[in-house]
């Protein structure tokens, strides 16, 4: 796994040993971020369940101004760190060792411009995030969500919980999807 462009363009990152996590491809990586280009700029980002932190480090090298990494797993909070030293990106970087529901609480202190989340697939943590996201201060109503998911992930509940979805990217095995609060 890579950074792809920015000012970290082309150095390797680490990934944590084991199948706890799940890298996101280079290519639908590229994909994304390419959709992505135009918040980016002076952006706070927040990359959730970050595993290597590969998506938030790719959104620092790109020109975003800031990055959350949360994540819970000591071993993934090892290679965030030195992924984050090793691209020289910590002076932007706040890594918060703790579950995402606190972090969402008040681990995070400033409205977020951008949300990315790649869950576990297939138990639920989409929505309960999304349920506690309705009412965090870091969703303004200009925030925007991204969740990584199985293409099979059902987001008909988005509408109730007040978010209204604005983009589904689908790839191969997995797909990408847009949301903002509900205006």
């Amino acid at each position: 796994m890579r950074v792809i462009a920015g000012t970290a363009r082309r150095l390797l990152l680490k990934t944590p040993d084991g199948l706890d996590t799940r890298p996101t491809a280079d290519r639908i990586k590229e994909t994304l971020f390419n959709m992505l280009m135009p918040y980016l700029p002076d952006a706070v980002f927040v990359d959730l369940f970050s595993g290597s932190g590969g998506i938030g480090i790719e959104a620092l090298s790109r020109g975003a101004r800031k990055a959350y990494f949360v994540e819970n797993n000591s071993k993934a909070i090892a290679c965030i760190t030195d992924n984050i030293e090793h691209t020289h990106l910590t002076d932007k970087s706040v890594v918060l060792k703790q579950d995402v529901f606190a972090a969402l609480r008040g681990g995070i202190r400033e409205t977020a411009d951008i949300i990315f989340l790649d869950p576990p697939y297939d138990q639920g943590y989409d929505r309960k995030v999304l349920e506690i996201l309705r009412d965090a201060p870091c969703v303004g109503e200009d925030t925007l969500i991204i969740i990584e998911s199985a293409l099979n992930t059902s987001f008909e509940y988005a509408d109730s919980l007040g978010f209204t979805i604005t983009k589904d990217k689908r790839y191969k095995t997995n797909k990408h999807i847009f949301m903002q609060k509900s205006v």
